[in-house]
């Protein structure tokens, strides 16, 4: 690449930090997941707040083979977690991209071991303090991110913007073996419907995957750790002035707004 990891991961840092748009891709478009993540971490180090958990999204099938992973992962970040209370209002980039994604949060609890780098289900589950309803907000000053795939998704932190954390499903392992549902509505409008369970590469293997690419860098899972498990209603977009409700049907309802984010380093005043 001519244009470093480093120029990349300023340009987003300083459009997100700005609350600005921006117009395409800060330079040339990684080649690589393994490049993508170098602009991650470089982006990880210059945004001033701790990361408070992880995300997981998918590889578009068409890319899968070429970049050797069906999955990605982008950081969550401390001062972007609220708690599920009320309608939460939450900023969306102007002429960014903004959306909710419905999904099942795991909350870690207890270390990884740092020199374990391949993991089983049941392993993976052994991690788990706790299984949360929750809403990813998708969310970047680059409008086109999705639409230019993978690498460029991972290099602006998985296109987070931050977690919404509703209830604890108790009794969640139960649960995701009978199979969970959700249903995603923005406006009074239903968007999109879905579920997981237990069996069907869902949460659990989202947690395997994500357990290993993270000992892989350097970085693996901690106590206290929220992790957001892949959307399953979908990922749909929202704009400034919308509205939406997910409901977990039989673990609760989330509610959230989106508003225009501020030039502050926080998302909105």
């Amino acid at each position: 690449m001519s244009s470093t990891a480093r120029d990349i991961a300023g340009s987003f840092v300083a459009a997100r930090k700005d609350a600005k748009a921006l117009p395409g891709f800060p330079g040339d478009p990684p080649s690589s997941l393994e490049i993508s993540y170098r602009v991650q971490d470089e982006a990880i180090a210059l945004w001033p707040d701790e990361v408070a958990g992880w995300k997981i999204g998918r590889v578009p099938a068409p890319q899968v083979a070429a970049l050797g992973s069906d999955r990605l992962a982008g950081p969550i970040f401390k001062h972007l977690v609220w708690k599920a209370d009320g309608d939460v209002s939450f900023p969306v980039y102007e002429n960014g991209f903004a959306a909710v994604e419905a999904e099942y949060v795991f909350r870690i609890g207890k270390d990884a071991p740092p020199d374990k780098t391949e993991w089983t289900r049941e392993e993976a589950a052994a991690l788990i303090g706790a299984m949360h309803i929750g809403v990813e907000l998708a969310g970047s000053p680059l409008a086109t991110i999705n639409d230019l795939g993978a690498t460029v998704v991972v290099s602006d932190f998985g296109n987070n913007h931050g977690l919404i954390l509703g209830p604890e499903v108790q009794n969640w392992r139960a649960k995701l073996e009978a199979g969970m549902t959700a249903e995603t509505f923005i406006d009074g409008a239903s968007v999109g419907k879905g579920g997981a369970n237990a069996a069907d590469d869902g949460p659990l293997d989202a947690l395997v995957f994500l357990a290993q690419h993270l000992a892989k860098r350097g970085k693996p899972l901690k106590a206290g750790q929220l992790i957001s498990t892949g959307a399953v209603t979908g990922v749909h977009d929202i704009r400034i002035g919308q509205r939406s409700r997910v409901s977990f049907n039989g673990s609760g309802d989330i509610l959230c707004s989106a508003v225009k984010a501020a030039p502050n380093g926080k998302g909105f005043a």
